[in-house]
């Protein structure tokens, strides 16, 4: 008989605090190795600091937090990659596809290596883990011209390049039409094949999109102001 698996996160007490006060928690939460999990949790700075802090971008004020197998945010940070982040990870909507493209090669290639501009090959070698099956912009689009699927997946390209085990996803209510917000699932669900992913939400989401679970996170537990 097979063993179940460690969670991919695991926190208890967790809670972050801010100029003003308590920002959310503390929470226990437990994640799933593997697959898509959604939380479900109201959008504000709470939800955000709580996936800065789950990414290892943030340390918490209070609480352990353990992300497969580590704790810390300096064993957490090369775990876990971090897209559409509203403020964090926004790009230039006056710049092109190809320049965004180009640049993230550039970052992630050893200093010594001479990166030249993203061809057309390079780019959907580039997008197909994110886009699968999806034509991912033109090259030459300039990013404000970009649909809201195209621009977020776009972003999650971006961060995903070095297909960390875990990767924590902004919230899937920036995409306002429910067609394509449900192809932004499943393309999580696809990177879930082979990372740990995580996104919010404020609603429900249907189980038929093949999400491994749905966790309702209260921020503020104990209701507190």
């Amino acid at each position: 008989m097979s063993e179940t698996p460690p969670p991919a996160v695991l926190a208890r007490g967790l809670m972050q605090t801010g100029p003003w006060g308590r920002v959310y928690g503390p929470l226990e939460l437990e994640i799933p190795a593997g697959g898509l999990t959604i939380l479900q949790c109201p959008a504000g700075p709470g939800r955000t600091a709580l996936q800065m802090t789950l990414a290892g971008r943030m340390k918490p004020k209070s609480g352990v937090l353990t992300v497969l197998g580590r704790t810390g945010v300096g064993k957490i940070f090369p775990l876990a990659g971090l897209a559409a982040i509203a403020d964090l990870d926004a790009v230039y909507a006056s710049v092109r596809v190809v320049d965004l493209v180009t640049e993230q090669l550039r970052w992630d290639a050893p200093w010594y290596r001479i990166v030249r501009r993203a061809d057309q090959e390079t780019y959907e070698r580039f997008c197909a883990p994110v886009f699968g099956e999806l034509p991912p912009p033109p090259l030459d689009e300039y990013v404000e011209n970009l649909s809201e699927l195209d621009g977020l997946l776009l972003r999650v390209a971006l961060a995903n390049t070095g297909r960390p085990p875990l990767l924590v996803v902004g919230n899937i209510d920036q995409v306002t039409s429910d067609e394509n917000q449900r192809t932004l699932v499943r393309r999580l669900v696809a990177l879930g094949r082979e990372q740990t992913v995580i996104t919010c939400t404020v609603n429900t989401v249907d189980p038929a999109l093949g999400y491994r679970e749905q966790i309702v996170v209260e921020l503020d537990p104990e209701g507190e102001e």
